[in-house]
């Protein structure tokens, strides 16, 4: 937060005010996450401590959306011990797939509060950039290293777009598994899942 020029206590208050919106959008869903809702949740004394760190509903979920994802690169970073090399793209792939299988179990909040952003891009108040930085994390973002595995040799011949999206739609159906079952063992799912697309991108 030094960059964002706040103190320590106006840092913690902002961190602590979108993780109450995280919760509140996994628990009641976007259209009922209000800064009244939130304000509860945090147990802050008036909306305007949210307004005074956000002005707004859209500063709000742009903030909410990039602690998501730095949540889903520091989960990573711990998996695989920060020694990913981005180089090795099937090693990427493998690690794409495992973590975020793995990330159903350990961060579901964000999970569905990221599944409740993507759900209502088109809210005129909420933030404008949610779709495109949401595609790209789910699909976009994967295409581009596919593509570039093909470039390299390292991946065979199919489309990146199409194969991202496989992907993407093969983790929510395990997604959906998982909140209908949560006694599935996400750790063999996500091996198993990544086994397939390893061998099904291979050259």
């Amino acid at each position: 937060m030094a960059e964002l020029g706040l103190s320590v206590t106006e840092a913690a208050r902002r961190a602590q005010i979108i993780g109450a919106t995280i919760g509140v959008l996994a628990d009641l869903g976007y259209r009922r996450t209000t800064f009244a809702k939130i304000k509860e949740r945090a147990g802050l004394s008036s909306t305007r401590l949210i307004s005074y760190h956000f002005t707004n509903k859209a500063g709000l979920m742009q903030a909410v959306l990039s602690a998501v994802v730095e949540t889903k690169h520091e989960f990573l970073t711990e998996r695989t011990g920060g020694g990913l090399d981005p180089a090795d793209r099937p090693g990427y792939l493998r690690a794409h797939i495992e973590t975020s299988v793995a990330f159903l179990r350990a961060y579901p909040e964000c999970v569905r509060a990221l599944t409740e952003l993507a759900a209502n891009a088109d809210d005129a108040d909420g933030w404008v950039m949610t779709k495109v930085l949401v595609d790209d994390l789910r699909v976009h973002g994967l295409a581009r290293q596919l593509g570039q595995g093909q470039s390299e040799g390292v991946f065979g011949e199919f489309t990146p777009a199409v194969m991202a999206m496989a992907i993407a739609q093969a983790i929510d159906g395990v997604a959906a598994a998982y909140a209908a079952d949560p006694s599935l063992d996400l750790e063999q799912y996500g091996r198993e899942l990544a086994d397939t697309f390893v061998k099904a991108t291979a050259p």
